[in-house]
């Protein structure tokens, strides 16, 4: 009759040789009784299920781990300085991105791409991407309709404020300003297909805005109507302007007109996408 092969000497001795304990005389005469060709299968069977058990943990890792392909989660790459869902803050400089009209987010996102708009972070981003794929992100951002914070508290002197809400409301016709309400909407909520709104976004990102078209630093289609109005305006009064718009609460219905008006003030290159 064959006695049954004890597989607890083959398991402890290969044990033994991987963590490389028990050297002692009696663990060698053991070692020494044990049949080769088991000692090896056993070997090679404690190999197997340590690369088995190596590949389920990383396996389970992966699966935990995974990220889900969406136009969404790509979008985090934006929102990290532009707010959760694009909505940016009435503080500091960075404006916010939802609610845009489609085609202004997609002019903007290949201006600073091709270096129209001087922004080194934003131009890293964007550099690889193609046409197709900042439209396909504007559009993603445009559609996202997430409620405003409360305006920026109101700044300047009473006569500042009434200055920036002339020039918004109605322009200066001596030198040829026409009012932001006359592209920009009478809401100053934007005008579809191209033109922003004016509205939610914070007075520093609004007077470093109009400072660079006045200097040449942001430039757009041509012609280049923003770049020719804030020519046309003193520093003092685009302070005046952007002190006045960033207090300014959203009416109920934040969205960009869904119409161009009839006839823009002034040719413009901007009101096209």
């Amino acid at each position: 009759m064959v006695r049954p092969l004890s597989v607890g000497p083959y398991l402890r001795a290969v044990l033994w040789s991987f963590l490389g304990i028990r050297r002692r005389e009696s663990a060698t005469a053991e070692q020494q009784r044990l049949k080769p060709v088991p000692l090896i299968a056993t070997a090679l069977a404690l190999v197997v299920v340590f690369v088995l058990l190596l590949v389920a943990l990383a396996s389970s890792a992966t699966a935990a781990g995974a990220v889900p392909d969406t136009l969404g989660q790509r979008a985090l790459a934006c929102t990290g300085c532009h707010g959760p869902q694009g909505r940016a803050t009435p503080q500091g400089y960075v404006p916010r991105i939802a609610g845009k009209p489609a085609g202004y987010l997609a002019a903007q996102l290949r201006a600073f791409r091709d270096g129209q708009r001087q922004q080194d972070a934003m131009a890293r981003l964007l550099v690889h991407l193609s046409d197709d794929y900042l439209a396909e992100l504007a559009g993603y951002f445009a559609a996202l309709q997430v409620p405003y914070p409360a305006p920026a508290p109101t700044r300047g002197t009473d006569a500042s404020r009434a200055m920036g809400q002339r020039l918004v409301q109605q322009g200066d016709a001596a030198r040829n300003i026409p009012a932001c309400i006359g592209c920009h909407g009478t809401a100053m909520t934007g005008v579809e297909p191209a033109v922003p709104g004016l509205l939610g976004l914070p007075r520093d990102y609004l007077v470093a805005q109009l400072g660079a078209w006045r200097t040449g630093m942001r430039v757009a289609q041509k012609p280049d109507c923003m770049a020719m109005l804030a020519q046309r305006l003193q520093p003092q009064e685009i302070t005046a302007v952007a002190d006045w718009l960033a207090a300014q609460p959203l009416p109920a219905s934040a969205g960009a007109a869904a119409r161009p008006p009839s006839t823009w003030p002034m040719p413009c290159g901007s009101t096209e996408p």
